[in-house]
């Protein structure tokens, strides 16, 4: 017969409600007490009925994430950290993958929404009023991280704009003349969300726009050639600022291909800090986005949600621009 709570109150001579506190990690108990009812608890291997609990508490106890690609280390750390946030709250997370297509993610959202999940967080590419408006719709609380879809929608990320124009800032403090801006994603604007990635081209526009260089932007996803012409026709000191680390590894890694040296023959900047990052050489100049931080404010906003609480629609936490040995 499996233990409850009320087996464990009787052997330590409490209450319930002291055993619920202790089991619960909850306030107002004598710690002696809580330590007792934990030792207790463990060894007649007591297990919560979560079935029970979410009845009790009217919730499901799981909440949905929607991202679009976990082979990107960027979106494989956030989720590890949502996941290892929930788990404080003894939550589950249904995790789901929409590859980048606007009318998945959709079903996706609606199918965890029909599995009652308690709240969502989505990484979009979906973007537009109706959109937004079904966002709205949901019976459920949802948080975006990532591409932001409206100033209505709660966000959680970092300031794109600034943190590109920073990056900017110190690539031409170190005397490149030519800067090019490597985005492969802008290539499908007309079909996605790339705000992070529009805003990181803005961030980069506004640095370089009143500066006497030479600057030009990359927006489609066959660069290799494009950045091999750019050498081999280059008369300045060249930089590569790309909107994100993996475009930057895989860069790299190319030049490596054609013989090319960083920083030597070409600077290079990343954007996003991804842990991978330790095992290029040399380290790359990065703009470090804080994910793991980003997905412990989403759980705990979305708890909040949750609980029917107000939160700050737009939180940004912060960035750091780092200067590695690639520029």
């Amino acid at each position: 017969m499996a233990v409850t709570s009320k087996d464990i109150a009787r052997i330590c001579g409490v209450s319930r409600g002291t055993v619920d506190r202790a089991l619960n990690n909850k306030p107002r108990i004598n710690p002696k007490t809580k330590e007792k009812i934990l030792r207790v608890a463990k060894e007649l291997g007591y297990r919560p009925d979560l079935l029970a609990r979410s009845l009790v508490k009217g919730k499901t106890m799981s909440l949905g994430v929607v991202v679009f690609d976990i082979r990107n280390r960027y979106f494989a750390q956030l989720v590890n950290s949502i996941e290892m946030e929930a788990k404080k709250y003894d939550y589950m997370v249904n995790i789901t993958l929409q590859e980048k297509d606007p009318e998945m993610e959709i079903r996706l959202i609606n199918n965890l929404v029909d599995r009652r999940v308690d709240g969502i967080i989505v990484c979009p590419v979906n973007k537009g009023e109706e959109y937004e408006k079904f966002l709205k719709g949901l019976p459920v609380p949802v948080i975006v991280i990532g591409n932001m879809v409206s100033e209505d929608i709660p966000f959680i990320g970092i300031d794109e704009y600034k943190a590109a124009n920073d990056a900017t800032e110190l690539i031409l403090s170190k005397g490149y003349e030519n800067i090019v801006f490597v985005c492969p994603p802008l290539a499908d604007i007309e079909k996605e969300n790339i705000y992070s990635h529009e805003q990181r081209l803005r961030g980069f526009l506004n640095a370089v726009n009143d500066k006497d260089i030479q600057y030009s932007v990359i927006g489609h996803w066959d660069y290799f050639k494009d950045i091999e012409n750019i050498l081999a026709n280059k008369n300045k000191k060249t930089a590569l600022f790309c909107s994100g680390d993996t475009f930057a590894m895989d860069i790299v890694k190319y030049l490596r291909k054609i013989n090319k040296n960083v920083p030597s023959d070409v600077g290079i900047m990343g954007f996003d800090g991804i842990d991978t990052l330790e095992y290029v050489t040399p380290s790359l100049a990065t703009v470090y986005n804080p994910v793991e931080e980003i997905g412990v404010k989403a759980i705990e906003n979305l708890m909040l949600m949750i609980d029917e609480k107000n939160i700050e629609k737009h939180i940004l936490v912060d960035y750091r621009v780092i200067e590695g040995d690639s520029l």
